[in-house]
C-alpha cells in the first residue's frame, strides 16, 4: 500500500481539435496516450477523457466551461499529474496549471520522460538530457515546487530537485555545450566501432516499426537475445544487434531499433541517431506491423514518413511483416495470411509462437543474395557522382588519391555492386 501511496495520480486528456489538419482518431489515439503513460513505472493513470473543441484557445486550449468540469473531476480523484496528448505552450500549460492546482505535461515532456527512463547507452543519455534541456528552456517561466520529487529521470514527472526551473537560459546553453562535447567524444567511439562492424562481411539487417509492433519479441526469438520485450510503449530505446545464420543462406547482423510514434518531438529523432545509424546503414529493411491494431494503416504511414525524412533510400530492399497474427480472430486471421501471400514482400508472421518465420528467413536470404564482398575499385576525377554514391552507401573502406584518380576499398554485396554499375 505504500507504494501505491508514492505513486503519482494522473489523468490523459487527448484534445481532438476540430480546426486540427493533422486530427488523429480519437478513440485508438487516447489508448496510445494512456499506453505511453503507463510505460512510466511510478504513475498511476486513474482515469483518461477525450476532449473536443472545435479550435484550440491561444491562452487556455480549453474553454472555460470545460476547465471548471475538468478541474471538478481532478480535484474529487485526487489528481497530481495531468497528461495532455498534443502540443501545449508555454503559456496554456502556466494558466491550465494554475487553475487545476495541479502539473501539466504534454507529449513531447511525456515521451522525454519515458526516454529518459529506458536510455542505457551513453550516447543515449546524453541525447535525451540535451533533449530535455532544449525543451526546459522554452518553459522557464513556470514553477515545479507544489508536488515532491518522488522519481529520478528529468525532472518532468517529479518536483523540484534536479534541475531547477528558474534557471536562467544561459545556465541551460552552458550546460548544452558540455553535453555536445561529451557527445562528440561518445560519438567518435561509436563511429570506429561501427567501421569495425563494416568490415565483417555480413549484410544488416535492420527491424524498424511503430512501438509496440513485436520487433523485440521478434529479435529475441531469432536471436535468442534477452531483449526486454513488454507490451509497453518505447520498451527498447538503444540499439541491440545480434548475429543470425539464415538457414541455407548467409549470416547476417539482425538489428533491433527504437519504436517509432507520430508526433515523435525532433529533438529525440535526433537523440537516437545511434539506434537510426543502423537503419540508414541497413542493407535490408524489416517493417514490423501490429496487424492486430486498430489504427495499424495509419501507424504504417508514420513509420513511412519517418523512413523519408530519415534519408533512407526508397530503392532499399524492403520487407513488411504482419505480425500479432495470432491476436486475430480467425477468419480475419486466414483473410491476412491469405493476402500477404498475394503481395510482393510482405509476410503474415506471429513472433510469439513463430507462425510464418521460416517462409520470412528465406525471404532475406533470397533478398540479400549472398554476403558481401571486398573489392578494389578506380574511379577518375570525373566520376565524382560514382564515389559520392559510395560513400552514401558506406561501402567505402579505404580511399587513396594519386594523379590518376581515386583507389577505393569497398565492401559491398552483389546489388549494391549492380547498382553502382548502372549509374552514368
Amino acid at each position: 500500500m505504500e507504494h501505491e501511496r508514492s505513486r503519482t495520480r494522473a489523468w490523459v486528456l487527448h484534445p481532438d481539435i476540430k480546426s486540427d489538419s493533422a486530427r488523429r482518431d480519437p478513440i485508438p489515439a487516447l489508448e496510445e496516450a494512456v499506453s505511453l503513460a503507463r510505460a512510466l513505472p511510478d504513475l498511476d493513470v486513474v482515469g483518461s477523457t477525450i476532449v473536443r473543441v472545435d479550435r484550440a484557445k491561444a491562452g487556455f486550449l480549453f474553454g472555460s466551461g470545460k476547465i471548471e468540469e475538468l478541474k471538478a473531476r481532478f480535484a474529487a480523484d485526487d489528481v497530481e499529474l495531468v497528461l495532455i496528448d498534443g502540443a501545449v505552450t508555454p503559456v496554456q500549460q502556466r494558466n491550465l496549471e494554475k487553475q487545476w492546482k495541479v502539473k501539466i505535461l504534454d507529449r513531447t515532456g511525456l515521451i522525454l520522460e519515458i526516454f529518459s527512463d529506458r536510455a542505457r547507452t551513453r550516447e543515449g543519455v546524453l541525447q535525451v538530457e540535451m533533449a530535455a534541456l532544449s525543451y526546459q528552456r522554452t518553459r522557464l517561466v513556470r514553477a515545479w515546487t507544489h508536488l515532491e520529487r518522488q522519481r529520478g529521470g528529468l525532472g518532468f514527472v517529479g518536483g523540484p530537485g534536479e534541475t531547477q526551473i528558474e534557471a536562467d537560459r544561459r545556465a541551460i546553453d552552458d550546460q548544452l555545450v558540455r553535453l555536445r562535447r561529451q557527445l562528440d567524444k561518445v560519438v567518435k567511439t561509436r563511429e570506429l566501432h561501427r567501421k569495425a562492424r563494416a568490415k565483417v562481411p555480413y549484410p544488416i539487417v535492420a527491424l524498424v516499426g511503430y512501438t509496440n509492433a513485436g520487433k523485440s519479441t521478434l529479435f529475441n526469438r531469432l536471436t535468442g537475445a534477452d531483449v526486454m520485450a513488454k507490451d509497453m510503449l518505447f520498451a527498447t530505446l538503444d540499439p541491440t544487434m545480434r548475429r543470425v545464420e539464415l538457414p541455407d543462406g548467409p549470416e547476417v547482423i539482425l538489428s533491433d531499433t527504437v519504436g517509432f510514434i507520430s508526433d515523435l518531438p525532433t529533438q529525440l529523432v535526433a537523440a537516437f541517431r545511434a539506434t537510426l545509424e543502423e537503419v540508414l546503414a541497413a542493407d535490408l529493411i524489416v517493417h514490423v506491423r501490429d496487424i492486430s491494431h486498430a489504427d495499424t494503416v495509419s501507424q504504417a504511414e508514420d513509420v513511412e514518413a519517418i523512413l523519408t525524412s530519415l534519408g533512407v533510400d526508397e530503392s532499399r530492399p524492403r520487407i513488411e511483416l504482419w505480425n500479432k497474427i495470432d491476436l486475430l480472430p480467425e477468419e480475419e486471421r486466414e483473410a491476412a495470411v491469405a493476402r500477404a501471400a498475394r503481395e510482393e514482400g510482405v509476410f503474415a508472421i506471429s513472433a510469439l509462437d513463430g507462425t510464418g518465420l521460416p517462409e520470412l528467413l528465406d525471404a532475406i536470404g533470397h533478398l540479400l543474395q549472398g554476403v558481401r564482398r571486398e573489392e578494389e575499385l578506380h574511379l577518375g576525377f570525373q566520376d565524382g557522382r560514382k564515389r559520392a554514391w559510395l560513400f552514401q552507401q558506406d561501402v567505402v573502406q579505404e580511399e587513396k588519391q594519386d594523379e590518376a584518380g581515386f583507389h577505393l576499398s569497398v565492401i559491398w554485396t552483389d546489388r549494391q555492386k549492380a547498382q553502382f554499375n548502372s549509374l552514368t
